[in-house]
């Protein structure tokens, strides 16, 4: 999306109307998209995006993959429970 100048979308507090406008215009392009045969474009062709879910939602990781394939992406999917990021993080120096 151009003139769209935030790295994350974490939350709408830190987003314009203009900001808020440029996504509602960029989603009905998208709708637009959907309804072909074939739904994708090359948006993100050459990219990898890696989906990280600290809660199972097989709804969610599937929208979240299928988004990213619509645009050209490559997409890798984890979760907490599979990953190292669950375990409990060494100690360093010992009990202190």
């Amino acid at each position: 999306m151009e003139g769209f100048n935030h790295k994350d979308l974490l939350g709408m507090d830190q987003l314009s109307v203009r900001d808020i406008e440029l996504i509602l215009d960029t989603a009905e392009s998208m709708k637009e998209i959907s309804q072909r045969d074939i739904k994708k474009v090359p948006t993100l062709r050459g990219k990898s995006i890696i989906n990280f879910f600290y809660e199972p939602s097989t709804r969610t990781r599937a929208s979240f993959e299928l988004a990213a394939k619509r645009l050209s992406a490559d997409t890798i999917s984890l979760s907490s429970s599979g990953s190292s990021i669950s375990r409990k993080p060494a100690r360093l120096f010992g009990d202190m």
